[in-house]
């Protein structure tokens, strides 16, 4: 089987060696993102629910770019939170945006994310 990197600018892009997303067959694994807007490269600030919107845009964002529907082809999401005081916040975001059949998902606080961001995901979505 070959895998296909997906390249879009309506995620954020950058110089690190990864690709924003690895298509394997029907299957897309999605690259870890934070709350960076793609058009200014700028970290969005502000409220954790801000910034839990921004995660989940860029992450849909590389769903479609590889053809699929966005968040509702979504298998398996991890959330990587510095504070896991936010898990709420981040919780009542993030159930918003996937309703009554949301992905698996894994939820762990890390020490420390890059940048100044508090949230970052990546994604396992279903294309098939």
């Amino acid at each position: 089987m070959s895998t296909d990197p997906v390249v879009t600018d309506d995620a954020p892009r950058n110089d690190n060696p990864y690709s924003q997303g690895v298509r394997a067959g029907d299957t897309l694994y999605v690259s870890g993102y934070g709350p960076v807007d793609p058009e200014t490269g700028e970290e969005v600030t502000g409220a954790i629910e801000e910034q839990t919107e921004r995660v989940l845009d860029n992450v849909a964002a590389v769903v479609r770019a590889a053809g699929g529907d966005g968040l509702d082809d979504m298998v398996k999401v991890t959330v990587y939170l510095t504070d896991l005081d936010d898990y709420d916040r981040v919780n009542e975001a993030y159930g918003a945006r996937f309703g009554d059949d949301p992905p698996a998902r894994v939820c762990v606080e890390v020490s420390r994310l890059p940048g100044e961001v508090r949230v970052e995901m990546d994604a396992v979505a279903y294309l098939g």
